[in-house]
């Protein structure tokens, strides 16, 4: 059985993790094999040169950064392989769309960023949980690192992401609903396009 890879895309505290979580346990319950992984992966060398540049202790150019974001999924790139060759259902939260919504958003050009991804193992699905900038600060009042806190920032990036979900193979939800009420569109519209056991 073939692999399958869905990723999550949207602002912080979209629901991207939540939502991730509450598919894998459904397609768990329906005898599927799940791998899930969230990037950036902080615990990696590369992740932890981004995790200091989120907070300010190092201070990179925004292609250096989204360099650094790349870099950190191609370090996952052979167990998400595996992962696919063994035919699970694997679920990024986060993946190849915020690298070039992050760096649109910061001036560079998405064609750019989507090419330097090209050798990933590409999404059969994304789905893109949209909510407003201003929801994303409510949400998470205290924390934030230096995106988080930047709202004309955020609504570029939102751009960016609805440019992109224009694309085929993604799905835009809209992420002020209520859990359940996502949940149950993430899962009809996996479903739609994953294969049956």
């Amino acid at each position: 059985m073939a692999g399958f890879l869905v990723a999550f895309e949207g602002l912080d505290q979209s629901g991207k993790q939540t939502q991730t979580e509450l598919l894998r346990e459904h397609l768990q319950s329906l005898g599927r094999t799940c791998a899930l992984v969230s990037f950036p992966d902080y615990l990696s060398p590369i992740g932890s040169e981004i995790a200091r540049g989120l907070h300010g202790e190092r201070h990179f150019a925004p292609d250096v950064m989204q360099l650094l974001y790349v870099a950190n999924r191609y370090e996952r790139r052979p167990r998400l392989q595996d992962w696919l060759a063994e035919g699970r259902v694997v679920l990024c939260d986060r993946y190849i769309a915020s690298s070039v919504a992050y760096g649109e958003a910061h001036g560079l050009d998405p064609d750019w960023l989507t090419d330097v991804q090209r050798l990933l193992p590409q999404p059969d699905v994304t789905i893109l949980l949209d909510i407003a900038p201003e929801t994303a600060v409510r949400r998470k009042a205290a924390g934030r690192d230096l995106f988080e806190r930047d709202l004309p920032l955020l609504a570029r990036v939102r751009d960016s992401y609805r440019r992109q979900a224009s694309a085929g193979g993604w799905v835009l939800l809209d992420g002020e609903r209520d859990r359940p009420e996502i949940s149950a569109d993430v899962i009809r519209a996996v479903a739609a396009r994953l294969a049956p056991r």
